[in-house]
């Protein structure tokens, strides 16, 4: 291939500039705390944590319903889903 036609200059690599053959570059500047995320992983436990006991308590106030009740939650659940389905069906014309 002719130099006239050269997409890159005659210097520069031609899968990147780092040299190692691949064109990834590594961020400059300072890395971040890897401590940092610590308080992340605790929060995302706490969440875990607190979504389990809240939905504990709702098997536990669902268990003491009345029969009736909870076949009228049932309906109500089933037409939910039905009318999300066929929102989903409409939307991409299924």
């Amino acid at each position: 291939m002719s130099e006239g036609f050269r997409a890159t200059p005659p210097d520069q690599h031609w899968s990147g500039g780092n040299g190692n053959g691949n064109s990834f570059q590594q961020p400059q500047g300072p890395r971040e705390n890897p401590s940092d995320d610590t308080g992340e992983v605790g929060r995302t436990l706490l969440i875990g944590i607190l979504g389990g006991l809240v939905s504990a308590a709702g098997y536990m106030i669902y268990r003491r319903l009345p029969d009736e009740q909870k076949d009228a939650l049932h309906n109500q659940v089933k037409s939910q889903v039905a009318q999300r389905i066929n929102e989903i069906r409409s939307n991409f014309n299924i």
